[in-house]
This record gives structure tokens, C-alpha cells and sequence, in this order.
């Protein structure tokens, strides 16, 4: 999974960036217009892979993996606090092959870190970024439209009314985003989600919300803090210090671990956005299990049987014949695939079973 971190200039993108990726850089220009783009990648650390690597003794253990993109601020804010041409060049291509976007909104009061608009005020802030993304969908739309227009007087009759309906999809959709609707929020069929995909719109990626807190207030909410639930409405949410977290980073695994609890924090921040991520994107995650290797695989949730095996190769998707599924509780109380089948729990499922979360799956295929 590609997540790219977005948000204002001095919200501490960059310094969320250090504490997710166990990092080391530079963010004292992090700011500037020079700004560099970061990359780091973390593994999913899925705790069911050790208990099964204890059972299959395999040559290697396989962890999910999250690629963090730190962008470069945007070009400007939104147009209502007078800008420039919106998101473009290397920003909208990383933009365009995000996941999800990781949107940190800054809550914590520093005298010596300037606030872009003068002052803190996480609904305007927030309205802000998420404008910036509405702004760069209209644009293409914008485009899109003109476009279509201009071939459907050109085109053949034939062809001329599936232009129409694209077109008439389009501005459906433009209308929606106008009105407020970001993509993802709007309903609509699958072949007109289809027929939208070529357009790479950015409203349509899953957004969560990192509230970059002060040390005296670490786990807080959106709605605690006065931004309205229609603003909010189908965002992810997660509260961290960021500046706490990234120095947390420069100590020991039992340091840091002590520290947390002192504080009240379970897990780090790096757990707990995974768990946002995974909770907003919708992933689940199902196992195969070998002497080879124990691995999870992230997935889409209600993903079939068929398209899983796709994702461990495209020729087990054509060449598939059945699964055979074991949950994870019931493999490990088993202690093998064997004696699952013996006593009854291991299952054989068709092309169409929808994978669950801890589905620990051996493919049949014809290859």
C-alpha cells in the first residue's frame, strides 16, 4: 500500500514522516518551497506470522509493506485564501497512485513553529487541504468535459451516444464535487466507477486525518475539537505527537516502550495509524503458510477467492480451481493443515468465497 502524507506547511508532516518510517531526516527546511520528497517503507508487522512461523519453521517470514510518500507542500492553499494553479507535476502523479491519503492537521500550539495562516484552527485547516484536492478534480473534470463535448459533435452516430452517457457520467460527477461531494462519497454503479478510474480523481482515495497533538493532549478527536461531523464524515481518524514520537525514535525498544506506558499509549504511532489505515482503506489480510515461507497478503476486504490468488500470481487467478481455507485461531489450535482436515475445519471454497481477515488459504491451481 502507497500512502502519500499531505497538509499544510509547518503541520509536521515531515516530522509524522520521521516517527512512521523510524527515520532520520532533516526537517528544519522541511517548509520551504525547496522542500524535498521523502520515501520511506515500513512493514505491517501482522503478530499472527511469528505464532505461525513457530509451527512451520520456514526459510522466510513475509510482511505486508506500507510505502509513506512525504509530498512537497501543494503549489498554494485553496482559492479562498488566494492561490496559484493547485496541485500539479511530481505531487499529482504521487497523488494519483496513492492509496490513501495520510492528511496531518496540526493541533499543536509552538510560538516558534509559525502557523501558515497565522494561527491554529483545525476546520479551516482541514477545509483547506481537502479544497486543495477538490480544486485539482475540478480542474480535470473541467478538461475532461471540454473534451468530450468537442467529440461528441465530431463522432458517428454509433458511437456517439456512449460518448453522451461518459459524458453525462462526468458531469454528474463534477456537479457532485461542486456540491461538496467528494468522489468517494458519491454513489455510483460499477461500471460508472469504471469508466472513471482512467481520470485518476483525487477525491475518490481514502483519506486519514493524523491530529499532530502537543504532549499534554494525546488522544483526542475531531469532533472533541470542534470540527464538524459533516466535515469529517467518512474520514480516518488517529491522534499522535508527532515531535513525541519522533524522538521516541532515537531510543532503545525498552526505552521507548517504558515511556509509552508512562503516558497512557499502547502502541506507537506507527501501529496505530497501520491500524487507521488498513480500518479506513478497508484492507483485511489472508496467510499462506509453508516451509518456504509464512507470508500475509493485505487485500481489499470481500475480495473472491479467484482475484486473492491473482494477487500471489496472475496465472493462479486463470489457472484456479478451489481454496482451501482455515481459519487462523483453528490452524494454530490444530498445529497443522492435516489434522484441520481431520477434525473438520478445514474448509474447500469455490472462486467466489469472499476472503476474511485470518483466512489462511492453500490455492489449488492449474498452471
Amino acid at each position: 500500500m502507497d500512502i502519500a502524507i499531505i497538509g499544510l506547511p509547518q503541520s509536521g508532516k515531515t516530522t509524522v514522516f520521521n516517527a512512521l518510517t523510524l527515520g532520520q531526516t532533516n526537517t528544519a527546511s522541511a517548509g520551504g518551497a525547496g522542500a524535498q520528497m521523502h520515501v520511506g517503507v515500513v512493514k505491517v508487522l501482522d503478530p499472527r506470522l511469528p505464532v505461525l512461523a513457530d509451527i512451520y519453521h520456514p526459510r522466510k517470514v513475509v510482511y505486508p509493506e506500507i510505502k509513506y510518500w512525504d509530498l512537497p507542500q501543494f503549489e498554494s492553499p485553496t482559492k479562498s485564501q488566494g492561490s496559484a494553479p493547485g496541485i500539479e507535476g511530481q505531487s499529482r502523479n504521487i497523488l494519483q497512485s496513492a492509496d490513501a491519503f495520510l492528511l496531518v492537521l496540526r493541533a499543536f500550539t509552538n510560538p516558534a513553529v509559525v502557523h501558515t495562516f497565522g494561527s491554529t484552527d483545525l476546520t479551516r485547516d482541514l477545509e483547506s487541504v481537502l479544497g486543495d484536492l477538490t480544486l485539482a478534480d475540478l480542474v480535470v473534470l473541467d478538461r475532461v468535459c471540454l473534451r468530450l463535448e468537442d467529440r461528441v459533435k465530431k463522432a458517428v452516430p454509433a458511437e456517439r451516444q456512449i460518448l453522451a452517457r461518459q459524458l453525462d457520467v462526468v458531469q454528474k460527477v463534477k456537479q457532485g464535487i461542486e456540491d461538496g461531494v467528494p468522489l468517494r462519497d458519491q454513489q455510483l454503479t460499477p461500471s460508472e466507477q469504471t469508466g472513471l478510474s482512467e481520470y485518476q480523481l483525487l477525491t475518490g482515495k481514502p483519506v486519514i486525518v493524523a491530529v499532530n497533538t502537543d504532549e499534554s493532549a494525546l488522544q483526542v478527536s475531531l469532533e472533541e475539537l470542534g470540527v464538524p461531523a459533516s466535515l469529517t464524515n467518512g474520514l480516518g481518524q488517529v491522534s499522535l505527537c508527532g515531535q513525541l514520537e519522533s524522538d521516541l525514535v532515537s531510543m532503545t525498544e525498552e526505552e521507548a516502550e517504558e515511556f509509552r506506558t508512562e503516558l497512557g499509549l499502547a502502541e506507537s504511532a506507527m501501529s496505530r495509524v497501520i491500524t487507521a489505515s488498513y480500518e479506513t482503506v478497508g484492507l483485511v489480510s489472508f496467510l499462506t503458510v509453508g516451509e518456504d515461507e509464512v507470508r500475509a497478503w493485505s487485500v481489499s476486504g470481500g475480495i473472491d477467492a479467484q482475484e486473492a490468488a491473482g494477487t500471489i500470481h496472475t496465472d493462479f487467478s486463470r489457472g484456479f480451481i478451489r481454496a482451501e481455507v482455515i481459519p487462523y485461531d483453528h490452524l494454530v489450535r490444530c498445529g497443522s493443515i492435516a489434522q484441520g482436515r481431520k477434525e473438520g475445519v478445514l474448509r474447500s471454497e469455490g472462486k467466489t468465497y469472499r476472503v476474511q481477515d485470518g483466512d489462511v488459504i492453500n490455492f489449488l491451481v492449474n498452471v
